[in-house]
């Protein structure tokens, strides 16, 4: 004798959107992003009686960069100062954005599995 099959749980699914639907409203939080790496370089001069050429600590600077990749090939924007803020709270976004990517394409998945296995149990009914 086989035992009486559940119907499925709706509040699995609902879970699922809810948590779908509140990742997408994060995605409306989002500000101004651009992917890249930022550079505070301390650097030596081309003199050669410069105290930068011998000491460390006595280097130019701070000189601030954004690094990028764009067509295979490196780019590198000088910044001011005032302009750092600015690309640290852009490139901060970007990993926002990539982070709420990576949990939306898991969660698809693992909503795309249980309706895979839905359809799997109501076709052999």
């Amino acid at each position: 004798m086989s035992r009486p099959r559940r119907p499925p749980s709706t509040a699995v699914p609902d879970r699922y959107a809810r948590r779908f639907q509140a990742l997408k409203r994060e995605f409306q939080e989002l500000e101004y992003f651009c992917k890249g790496t930022l550079l505070k370089r301390m650097m030596k001069c081309g003199k050669a009686g410069c105290a930068c050429q011998h000491d460390p600590a006595k280097r130019h600077g701070p000189y601030f960069e954004w690094t990028y990749k764009a067509k295979g090939k490196t780019v590198n924007v000088k910044l001011t100062r005032d302009v750092m803020p600015v690309f640290r709270a852009a490139t901060h976004q970007y990993r926002k954005l990539r982070s709420l990517l990576n949990r939306l394409e898991r969660l698809s998945q693992t909503v795309l599995r249980h309706q895979a296995k839905l359809a799997q149990s109501a076709h052999r009914e």
